[in-house]
C-alpha cells in the first residue's frame, strides 16, 4: 500500500466502522484530514459518536456504498462474498485489512509499543496509557476497549507515542511495526484459526522477531511458553516477573480485603520502588510490571508511574463495578479463556463476600468445544455459584458438537439457564446483602447486571 493514500483530502471507506478498532483507526485518519465513509450491521454509541465526528456511516452493507473511494479496509470478520467488498473489487480499488492499515498508521510515531498476549492486553494498554498521559506525553491510544481517561476506545495525541493492542487472531499483528513489543502470556486461544499451541507460540515468535534491532521486547520471565517463543530471537529483550530471575521483579506482594495489590519493584536485582494497584487480582501484578518497565525504559520517573498505576481503575468489562442490588455488588467482566477466569474468580474470592455468584456465557462453540476440559477444572475448582447461559456465537455457527448444557452437567455444581430473563429473575429472588455477583464472557451477558440494577 502507498501510504500517501492516508493522507488529507483522500477517501476511505471502513467495511464494520463499528468495530472498537476499525472505529479508532477511523478516527485518526479523519483527524488527518482524510474523509471517511463506513458501513455496519446495526448502529450503536461508536457509530453514533463517528457521524458526530463527520464520517459518514450507512446502517446495512451494500454495494452502493462504495463509489469512488480512494482505499477500502476490512475486518477478519468480512469474507469475500460480502457486497462491499466485491464492489471494491470490481471498481479496482485498493483493499487492505485492518491489520494492514494499524501498521502502516504505526509507522508514523517515534515510539510504537504494541501489547500482545493472550490475557491482558487491554489492562496493560490501560496502565500503560494512563502512565504516559501522566507524564504529560500526549500519546495517541487505540485500545481493545473503553477507557474513562481517554474517553472511550481512542485517543489521538502526537506523533511521538503510539500505544496499541496487538492480537494474534488471525496472526494480525504480523503486520504491525511495533519498536517497543510487550508480550505478556501465551496460551492455547482462537483454535478456530490456530492448530494448536505450537502454532501460536511460532507466531509470537514472528511477531517478537519484528521489533527492530533498536527496539525492546518486554516479556514475562514466568511464562514458559513467552520464553519458549523468544528462543533464536535476537533483540534487546527486558524481562519481567514473579518468580523467576528477571529485570524488573514484583516482591513482597500483599493484597487488603478488597483485593488491592501492594509490591515492592526490584530493578536488576536492587530495590526501586513500591507500588500500589487499584485493581484486583495477581494477574494485574504482571500486568503492572510491564507497564511499569515499558514507561520505566521510555525514561518516565518511576514517582509517576507509581501514581498512575495507583489510579487505574481498569477499562469497562474488566472487573467494572456495576452497581449494587440489595446490598449486593454486581461487576461485569470480559474473560472467556479458561486462565482469565481462573484469575477473576480467585481475585473474587479473596474479597471477602459471603456468595459468589458467576453468570458465565461461553464465547463461540470452537473455544468452548476445544477448553471444554479446561473450563470444566476451573469452574470446579472455584467454589462459587456457576450459572451458565447460552453460547454467545458471535462470528460462528452453531455446530451441535457443544452446548451450555452439556458444560452444565460436566461441572455438577453448575446450574445451566437459557434465556436472561430467567437468570435475572434467579439472581433478584437470591440476592443478599454482601453477595458478589459476575456477569462473565465477552458477548453481551453484561445486559443481565444491567437490567437488575435498572430496578434499584
Amino acid at each position: 500500500m502507498d501510504n500517501s493514500v492516508l493522507t488529507k483530502g483522500h477517501k476511505i471507506h471502513f467495511i464494520g466502522i463499528g468495530g472498537i478498532s476499525m472505529s479508532a483507526l477511523a478516527r485518526i485518519l479523519m483527524d488527518d484530514g482524510c474523509i471517511v465513509t463506513g458501513s455496519d450491521m446495526k448502529e450503536s454509541h461508536i457509530t453514533k459518536q463517528l457521524e458526530e465526528y463527520g464520517a459518514q456511516i450507512t446502517i446495512g452493507q451494500s454495494d452502493a456504498n462504495i463509489t469512488d473511494q480512494d482505499l477500502v479496509v476490512y475486518t477478519a470478520a468480512v469474507k469475500e462474498d460480502n457486497p462491499e467488498f466485491m464492489a471494491a473489487v470490481e471498481k479496482g480499488i485498493e483493499i487492505i485489512d485492518r491489520a494492514e492499515l494499524l501498521g502502516a498508521i504505526m509507522k508514523r510515531y517515534d515510539n510504537p509499543i504494541a501489547v500482545s498476549g493472550t490475557h491482558g492486553k487491554t489492562s496493560t494498554t490501560g496502565m500503560i496509557s494512563q502512565i504516559f498521559l501522566e507524564a504529560d506525553m500526549d500519546p495517541t491510544v487505540t485500545i481493545g476497549g473503553e477507557l474513562d481517561v481517554i474517553g472511550g476506545n481512542l485517543r489521538v495525541g502526537k506523533k511521538e507515542i503510539f500505544i496499541a493492542e496487538a492480537c494474534e487472531y488471525h496472526r494480525s499483528f504480523l503486520k504491525f511495526s511495533p519498536k517497543t513489543t510487550v508480550i505478556l502470556n501465551i496460551e492455547e486461544d482462537h483454535l478456530d484459526f490456530f492448530t494448536g499451541l505450537d502454532d501460536i507460540i511460532d507466531t509470537f515468535n514472528r511477531f517478537a522477531h519484528i521489533t527492530p534491532d533498536d527496539g525492546v521486547i518486554v516479556a514475562n520471565a514466568d511464562d514458559k511458553n513467552v520464553l519458549k517463543a523468544l528462543e533464536g530471537v535476537n533483540k534487546r529483550i527486558v524481562t519481567v516477573g514473579i518468580e523467576n530471575s528477571c529485570n524488573y521483579k514484583a516482591c513482597d506482594i500483599k493484597h487488603d480485603a478488597l483485593e488491592k495489590y501492594t509490591f515492592k519493584v526490584f530493578k536488576n536485582g536492587s530495590f526501586y520502588t513500591d507500588v500500589a494497584l487499584a485493581v484486583p487480582g495477581t494477574h494485574n501484578v504482571y500486568n503492572a510490571l510491564c507497564a511499569f518497565a515499558v514507561a520505566d525504559l521510555a525514561g518516565i520517573d518511576k514517582s509517576v508511574i507509581c501514581s498512575a498505576l495507583g489510579k487505574f481503575i481498569g477499562a469497562h468489562r474488566r472487573f467494572e463495578r456495576k452497581g449494587y442490588f440489595n446490598n449486593a455488588l454486581i461487576v461485569d467482566d470480559y474473560a472467556h479463556h479458561p486462565s482469565e477466569i481462573n484469575a477473576t474468580l480467585t481475585a473474587a474470592k479473596n474479597m471477602g463476600f459471603k456468595n459468589v455468584y458467576c453468570v458465565f456465557q461461553p464465547h463461540t462453540y470452537t473455544r468452548t468445544k476445544m477448553l471444554f476440559d479446561d473450563f470444566v477444572k476451573v469452574f470446579k475448582e472455584s467454589d462459587v455459584n456457576v450459572i451458565i447461559t447460552d453460547i454467545f456465537a458471535a462470528r460462528e455457527k452453531d455446530t451441535g458438537l457443544v452446548s451450555s448444557q452439556d458444560l452444565a452437567q460436566a461441572i455438577e455444581s453448575a446450574s445451566y439457564i437459557k434465556s436472561f430473563d430467567e437468570v435475572e429473575e434467579y439472581l433478584r429472588d437470591n440476592l443478599s446483602e454482601n453477595d458478589l455477583v459476575i456477569t462473565m464472557g465477552a458477548g453481551d451477558v453484561y445486559k443481565i447486571g444491567e437490567n437488575i440494577l435498572k430496578l434499584t
